[in-house]
């Protein structure tokens, strides 16, 4: 069986949707329980870095250090690599590469930093063991990742509940891990790790703005022709749940009271 990264579909896509919550990621807030540990001259891995929203503040944290990113996906490799080029990050580069096969030697990195990125992988033992291999010894591993059955919208139908249990149910079909956020600390500890701090965090929709935003971005992704196929093919939900599903969200946006988390698991650990 091929366990690499490219052997399951990636849930989210690359939408320009999902694009848009990629942007609002920074590391001041996605990477808070990391910040501490950055260094000046740290070699830094980005594994799974997306369109390098959250690298280039990795860079920027460890200059003159280098900070490497990857990503299975070339496209989004190649808009990392114009992101650090636009805020002149030139101790920054971008790898197209498999999270179970890195293109690295032992023992080259301080700390390895992934964001929702074991969500989707489907092994998540080898992941690990790889990036403690391309780890030094005593070196860092740091991951913040998605529970979903933590992430919430208030005020909303009891059967709005149906469609977060669609999306986790959707995540597991392609192989993901939905609740992984709050497994971390035992899969850290499987794989070796030492030290292991594990911690929990809220990206937090409250305000109009914020509302406005999170409710375009269900709409635009989770109510996608893409996503309600996939979930349709898997058998998960009906196209009647899904407009049932849309009339609500859009009651939620013009709510008063209306307020939204997404839940996420944080870990870091150390390499023996």
């Amino acid at each position: 069986m091929n366990n690499s990264a490219s052997a399951a579909e990636y849930t989210m896509g690359y939408s320009q949707e999902f694009r848009q919550m990629l942007d609002r990621r920074r590391v001041e807030s996605h990477a808070r329980y990391l910040l501490p540990y950055l260094a000046a001259g740290q070699r830094v891995l980005d594994l799974g870095c997306g369109p390098g929203t959250l690298s280039v503040g990795l860079a920027k944290a460890v200059e003159p250090g280098e900070l490497h990113g990857i990503d299975i996906e070339s496209s989004q490799v190649e808009i990392a690599r114009a992101a650090a080029l636009d805020g002149g990050h030139k101790n920054a580069a971008f790898h197209v590469g498999d999270a179970t096969a890195l293109p690295f030697g032992d023992n080259y990195f301080d700390v390895v930093h992934c964001h929702t990125v074991l969500t989707h992988v489907p092994d998540t033992l080898a992941t690990l063991a790889e990036a403690r291999r391309v780890l030094k010894p005593g070196g860092l591993m740091a991951s913040r990742e998605l529970i979903t059955e933590s992430s919430f919208m208030e005020p909303v139908p009891d059967t709005f509940a149906g469609a977060w249990e669609t999306f986790t149910k959707l995540l597991a079909a392609n192989r993901g891990h939905p609740q992984m956020g709050k497994e971390l600390k035992s899969w850290y500890v499987e794989a070796g790790f030492a030290n292991v701090r594990a911690s929990a965090s809220f990206d937090v929709f409250s305000s109009a703005e914020d509302v406005l935003f999170l409710h375009n971005f269900v709409s635009g992704w989770f109510f996608s022709p893409d996503t309600v196929a996939a979930a349709l093919k898997h058998g998960l939900a009906t196209q009647e749940q899904f407009d049932a599903w849309r009339r609500d969200l859009d009651k939620w946006k013009d709510a008063p009271g209306a307020f939204g988390c997404l839940a996420f698991g944080e870990c870091l650990g150390t390499n023996p």
